[in-house]
C-alpha cells in the first residue's frame, strides 16, 4: 500500500454527515490517519441516508462506502465528561481536528477552539458551519439544500424558465464541493504551520461556498447588472449554447462559446452547409437575433441520431460538447477510469470516486473499505495507553461503543 504524501498527520473527524468528514476523507486519500469519532449506538447519522424515502435500493451503504473510506471508528460519548477525556487525549496527539457541531454543542461538551487549542499548539482546528462563524445566524443549522443551493440563488437560477418552479438539488451536490474548499483551508493552515510552527483555526461554510459556486451572476448583481428573464429550452436565447434530444432520448449540450470559428464545423458536421448561407443564421449576431428558430432547426438535426453517433460525429472536430450524462453511464466510462475519477476499492472490484486532485510523484493510497460502527475502539484506545481493563470499564459504563 501506497503511504502517501500525508503519512504520520494524524486527524480527527469529529463532524457529521458530509462536507466536513468528506475533507477528512481527501486527507485519508493522501495516507493521513484518520479517526472517526461517533456517538455509540447509531452513530455518525449519516449511515442512515440510505434508508430515506426516495434514496437507491442497495445493499451496500453507498453513502458510508464513500465518506468513510480509509477511517478508523471510535464509538465515544462525548456527553460524559470521560469521553470528553478520551477526546482531548487524542488532541494533544493530532495534526488536524476537524468539527462541524453548531457552536452551542461545541461550548457543551468543551470542543471550542478557545478549549482546545491549549492543549496543542501545532494543531489545526478545522471548522465547519451552515452560515458562517459570526453574525445573526450563526448558530443555524443548514444543509447544503439550504444553505447551500437555496441561500446562493443557484436553486433559482437553474431554473428551466422564470414559469418553472425552482429546481431541487440532489444529494451531496453542495457539500462535496464545499469539502474540497474546506480541504484547501485545512492544508493552507498546515503550510502556515511549516512557517510558523504554531497552529491555527480554519474555517468555512455551506452559505460562502454557494455563494462562490453562483459568483458569476452574483458578481454581476453587486455591480448593477439588469438580468434578462430567464427562458426555457426552447426560447434559449443562444442556439449554440444550448441542450438538445437525440433520437434514443438521451441529451447532448453544445459549448460553442467562439461561434466565429465554430459555427461553420458545426454546420458541416451535422451535413447541414445551407445554415452557412442562411441569412438568419450567417453571422453571430443573426444567430442569436433567430435564436429560436435555430433551436428548433438543431432540434430536428439532432432528434434524426441516437447518441453515441452523435459523439461518434463530433468528437475530434474541436467542437465543445457534452453528453447529458445519467448515473448508469458511470459503469462503462472508460475515460473516467482510464484518468483514475473511478477507482476500485483495495482488494475488491467495486468502484467508488475518486478525489478529484492529484499531486505529481505522489500515489494515493488505494481506498479501504468504510468501517463500522466502533470497529476500532479497542485498538485505538490501546494506542491512547488504556489497558484493557480501562477499555472494558468504559465499555460497561456505555462511554465507549
Amino acid at each position: 500500500m501506497s503511504e502517501g504524501l500525508f503519512k504520520g498527520l494524524k486527524v480527527i473527524d469529529c463532524a457529521s454527515f458530509i462536507a466536513a468528514p468528506a475533507s477528512a476523507t481527501v486527507l485519508s486519500d493522501f495516507g493521513a490517519e484518520v479517526i472517526k469519532i461517533e456517538p455509540p449506538g447509531a452513530g455518525d447519522p449519516y449511515r442512515n441516508l440510505p434508508n430515506l424515502p426516495g434514496y437507491p435500493e442497495t445493499e451496500h451503504n453507498f453513502a458510508w462506502l464513500l465518506e468513510g473510506r480509509n477511517k478508523r471508528s471510535l464509538a465515544l460519548d462525548l456527553a460524559k465528561p470521560e469521553g470528553q477525556a478520551v477526546l482531548r487525549k487524542l488532541v494533544k496527539e493530532c495534526d488536524v481536528f476537524i468539527t462541524n457541531f453548531p457552536p452551542q454543542v461545541r461550548k457543551k461538551l468543551g470542543l471550542t477552539y478557545d478549549e482546545l487549542a491549549p492543549l496543542n499548539e501545532r494543531m489545526i482546528y478545522a471548522s465547519f458551519t451552515g452560515y458562517g462563524e459570526t453574525g445573526d445566524e450563526a448558530n443555524k443549522p443548514g444543509f447544503d439544500s439550504s444553505a447551500y443551493w437555496a441561500r446562493s440563488g443557484l436553486m433559482d437560477l437553474v431554473r428551466d424558465g422564470t414559469e418553472s418552479v425552482p429546481a431541487r438539488s440532489v444529494a451531496g451536490m453542495g457539500d462535496h464541493p464545499c469539502a474540497m474548499a474546506f480541504y484547501g483551508a485545512i492544508v493552507t493552515g498546515l503550510y502556515k504551520r511549516e512557517k510558523t510552527g504554531k497552529g491555527t483555526m480554519v474555517s468555512s461554510n455551506l452559505m460562502a461556498n454557494g455563494l462562490w459556486a453562483s459568483s458569476v451572476l452574483a458578481q454581476a448583481a453587486l455591480v448593477g447588472g439588469k438580468f434578462k428573464e430567464r427562458q426555457p429550452r426552447s426560447r434559449a436565447m443562444n442556439a449554440c449554447t444550448n441542450h438538445y434530444k437525440c433520437k434514443d432520448g438521451r441529451w447532448i449540450i453544445l459549448s460553442l462559446l467562439n461561434e466565429d470559428k465554430q459555427w461553420p464545423i458545426l454546420a458541416r458536421a451535422i451535413e447541414r452547409v445551407d445554415l452557412l448561407q442562411d441569412a438568419r443564421f450567417d453571422t453571430t449576431a443573426n444567430r442569436h437575433a433567430n435564436s429560436q428558430e435555430l433551436v428548433r432547426v438543431l432540434d430536428g438535426v439532432f432528434i434524426a441520431k441516437d447518441l453515441a453517433d452523435w459523439r461518434k460525429i463530433l468528437d475530434g472536430t474541436g467542437i465543445i460538447f457534452g453528453v447529458v450524462g445519467v448515473l448508469d453511464d458511470l459503469l462503462t466510462d472508460k475515460q473516467m477510469r482510464d484518468t483514475e475519477a473511478l477507482v476500485p476499492f483495495e482488494n475488491d472490484t467495486m468502484l467508488t470516486i475518486n478525489s478529484p486532485i492529484w499531486i505529481g510523484g505522489e500515489k494515493k493510497r488505494p481506498p479501504r473499505k468504510a468501517p463500522e460502527l466502533g470497529q476500532h475502539s479497542n485498538e485505538i484506545l490501546a494506542d491512547l495507553g488504556f489497558s484493557s481493563a480501562e477499555i472494558e470499564k468504559m465499555r460497561a459504563a456505555g462511554i465507549v461503543g
